[in-house]
């Protein structure tokens, strides 16, 4: 059976069942249909935080289908229901981009899935278009204002950054000319698309902590200078009423289930390469009020998700994992150890040792934040006795707790071993995470701090464009932000052809941008782009829908 054969053979519980598994009142429900609901954010309890487990999933360098951390993350979930503890997982929202474009749908796989499956994947309860929408609104508002004769800011078309989004993988809007057609279309100018996923909206939405903050970070948004070099913010158009008007749903999180009928808790959706890579504080924290374990997944490659997940949401949120779980697939492994995507099915424990590496470099970087490590492999059905044997065993060596986690063949059930570790690892944590860089450090520092410790590259290096764009965000005093690097998720450089463990290698920053409402400076290393492409052969050509309403090719 395909996911979605899977997903829609089970019957879901009515929502207000889950709820109720959490102590939660009908009437505190906002419905959307029988099986999804809106939470309100009086649930978060910060006492009820300070008792709770909370445990990252993140995962070694992934191939071009994913490691399975969501499927990963859900199965442990359902398998800590079903060792006797009160979990619920926490992750995010897929976005529309890579549903039709190379991985199909993000709601776990096999027999550890979130429903509704369809909705989920597709337009769920509407986060994404709100946060398209408050997005575009503010770009509307500042062509808008460019063209007035009476209400002019005298902003400098030429220094424009904001850009407008869309939820699709769109290449031909990463670079456009805007407001052609005369002077009913106003005053021309170079701008472009960011996917909805790497927007600043977005990322705000996954970084406040209530309505109110959530409309002062809008407003805290630069968006371009005046004619004499005057800084121009969201707040100067009075955009950030309106913007919090259309995201005052958005910013409450989604409760559903999983198969085996558990509370699930999904809510926000940033890229890990080109955006911070978690879900919401607000769903982190709400799940924390509302249970004693909390799983919760960083997108790609610890490189990326987890760097971000730490020394931003964790540092703005004040949380801290219990535990870190890294999914690692033997696959992968044998990738990373040079065998050809198209013959990662047949054995290879040479392939496989010489994969090692890859999995060595993301323990390392997870052991500095001074956090528990264990190692999750992802098993699958082609996977031998002796490449498992042989992968366990290097665990071992290595002085890491590891389990083969079987969730998508067996759901929770087939996950009960790293369950237990897991239980095992978060009871021997007794200290918070160590941040890789301090606040305080310059941007060039923090770059060099992630990008050696993290990473394992050797210089970080700076175009003449970055430099100089570097400079004017340190005078504009923004030197003590963190940053987000956007960079490849397929290599530990930022060249994606460099697999396994590289070595004696640089990062090139080619430009910054920055996000002063959601409060991080993003360095964008090697060829990374914020609005990606569609592949040659997108999942969209394989799905489709019968007369009967049936969809098939989600996934």
């Amino acid at each position: 059976m395909t996911d979605i054969e899977i997903a829609s053979s089970i019957k879901a519980k009515h929502i207000r069942d889950i709820a109720s598994k959490l102590a939660i009142k009908e009437t505190q429900l906002e419905y959307y249909g029988s099986d999804k609901a809106k939470l309100p954010l009086e649930l978060i309890d910060a006492s009820s935080i300070k008792k709770s487990n909370l445990i990252l999933v993140t995962a070694i360098t992934p191939t071009p289908a994913g490691e399975g951390k969501t499927t990963t993350s859900i199965g442990l979930g359902d398998a800590l229901n079903e060792i006797g503890e009160k979990a619920v997982v926490v992750i995010r929202e897929p976005s529309l981009g890579p549903v039709f474009g190379i991985k199909g749908g993000a709601a776990g796989g096999g027999w550890s899935q979130v429903i509704p499956m369809v909705d989920i994947n597709l337009h769920f309860t509407g986060d994404f278009h709100a946060i398209e929408k408050a997005n575009n609104l503010l770009a509307a508002l500042i062509d808008n204002n460019i063209q007035s004769k009476t209400k002019s800011l005298g902003i400098d078309p030429r220094t424009v950054i904001w850009k407008r989004c869309m939820d699709m993988n769109d290449r031909g809007l990463r670079s456009i000319i805007a407001a052609l057609g005369g002077k009913s279309g106003g005053i021309p100018r170079e701008t472009g698309f960011n996917i909805t996923a790497a927007s600043e909206i977005m990322a705000i939405l996954c970084l406040c902590d209530n309505l109110d903050s959530l409309k002062q970070m809008c407003g805290n948004i630069y968006i371009g200078d005046t004619w004499e070099g005057k800084p121009i913010y969201a707040r100067d158009l009075n955009a950030e009423g309106a913007m919090a008007v259309l995201l005052k749903d958005a910013i409450k999180p989604n409760l559903v289930q999983t198969l085996e009928g558990n509370p699930a808790i999904i809510h926000g959706g940033p890229f890990a390469n080109i955006a911070q890579g978690t879900n919401s504080i607000l769903a982190t924290k709400m799940g924390m009020s509302l249970s004693d374990y909390v799983v919760t997944e960083a997108g790609f490659g610890s490189d990326l998700g987890a760097e971000k997940f730490l020394n931003i949401k964790c540092r703005t949120a004040g949380l801290s994992p219990k535990t870190i779980v890294l999914v690692a697939t033997i696959r992968a492994l044998k990738y990373h150890g040079g065998k050809k995507l198209s013959e990662l099915t047949n054995e290879d424990t040479e392939a496989l040792r010489k994969g090692f590496p890859n999995l060595e470099r993301h323990i390392s970087s997870l052991k500095s934040f001074g956090l528990p490590v264990v190692v999750s492999i992802n098993a699958f059905s082609s996977d031998t006795e002796a490449e498992k044997e042989l992968l366990l065993s290097h665990c071992g060596k290595l002085g890491v707790a590891a389990a083969l986690s079987y969730g998508w063949a067996n759901g929770g059930k087939g996950c009960t071993d790293l369950a237990a570790k897991v239980v095992e690892a978060a009871s021997t944590c007794s200290q918070s995470f160590k941040p890789t860089y301090s606040l305080e450090d310059s941007v060039r520092d923090k770059m060099e701090k992630i990008c050696k410790t993290i990473y394992g590259a050797k210089n970080v290096l700076l175009s003449n464009k970055a430099n100089a764009q570097l400079r004017r965000f340190e005078r504009m005093g923004y030197a003590n932000l963190p940053v987000c690097i956007a960079k490849t998720q397929k290599s530990l450089s930022d060249d994606e052809k460099r697999l396994g463990r590289p070595e004696n290698f640089d990062i090139n920053i080619r430009e910054f941008e920055i996000a002063t409402g959601a409060g991080f400076i993003i360095p964008i290393a090697g060829d990374i782009l914020r609005m990606p492409g569609l592949p040659s052969t997108p999942s969209a050509e394989n799905i489709c829908i019968d007369k009967d309403g049936t969809i098939t090719g989600l996934f």
